[in-house]
């Protein structure tokens, strides 16, 4: 199981009926040619009519890559200032230390724009990456300022998470959210008399979206920045050696694959306590 099964998980009743394998296996024993043809045409008369029938799904798109173009761009931002202030100008000069979103889709147009809609179009979520350039030298002479500069990025997630549930928890005390009885990736609350709206699916899947990326990102596994941020614990002489070590060619690919099964099961306690959290003193 990967990541796309936490679509299944959160939602308690799917938004699209997309699915892959059932064109696949009706597929089978026919060319390439003519099997993948027709499997993208079927695909695209799909999704086509997906959108005209629903034009509440655009709705909620451009609601879910806004939050996802923001979070994204608030973690790699926090990644390049943090290295800025360690003495790294390398993201300052390629116009990382900014939450204007050009120069992040500039160096990673495929992870910001390509890949969401995609996923969106196919899974009804956004997944994606980008990136922040740093000097290789310079981790090496300050491993320790390298480590503090990975830990920035999830970091900002975790404050994007905790300033959305305080917009919750100020909209309950106001009267004007309450609790769901369902939970979903974009509905994690909801207005006093039931109904959602932009408002509360935005604050939804900030909540949710800035936990994943936080929770994801510090898993001690190549590439992710938690593999440097562990080494903050360490002295410089084996943070050295613990990276050269876990970014080797092999470990990296190890690290992603097992990240990849592994996180939903990850996912799924932490983000039952963080909604927990989120309304203690309110749930029974």
């Amino acid at each position: 199981m990967g990541l796309w099964s936490l679509e299944s998980w959160f939602e308690s009743k799917p938004r699209s009926q997309l699915s892959s394998s059932g064109y696949l296996h009706s597929w089978i024993g026919r060319s390439d040619r003519c099997k993948w043809g027709l499997l993208r045409a079927r695909l695209n008369d799909r999704l086509t009519a997906e959108m005209t029938m629903n034009p509440e799904i655009i709705t909620l798109g451009i609601v879910w890559y806004v939050a996802f173009l923001f979070s994204t761009v608030c973690h790699e931002g926090a990644h390049a200032l943090v290295a800025k202030w360690g003495g790294d100008l390398t993201a300052f000069h390629g116009g990382q230390v900014s939450l204007n979103p050009i120069p992040h889709i500039r160096r990673s147009p495929f992870g910001l724009v390509v890949v969401p809609l995609i996923s969106y179009a196919w899974g009804g979520w956004m997944i994606g990456w980008a990136s922040a350039p740093y000097d290789p030298q310079w981790q090496q002479r300050y491993p320790r300022r390298a480590a503090w500069m990975a830990l920035a990025g999830p970091a900002t997630n975790f404050i994007l998470m905790f300033l959305a549930a305080a917009a919750i928890r100020i909209g309950l005390a106001a009267g004007w959210l309450q609790v769901p009885d369902i939970y979903g990736i974009s509905h994690v609350t909801e207005l006093a008399n039931g109904t959602t709206n932009l408002a509360t699916t935005l604050l939804s899947i900030l909540f949710v979206l800035n936990l994943l990326l936080g929770t994801f990102n510090l898993l001690p596994a190549p590439p992710l920045d938690g593999n440097t941020a562990i080494t903050v614990l360490m002295s410089e002489t084996s943070a050295l050696r613990f990276v050269h070590w876990s970014r080797s060619g092999q470990f990296s690919l190890l690290g992603l694959v097992l990240v990849w099964y592994a996180f939903p099961y990850i996912f799924r306690p932490v983000f039952s306590f963080a909604v927990h959290l989120l309304y203690v003193g309110v749930l029974r």
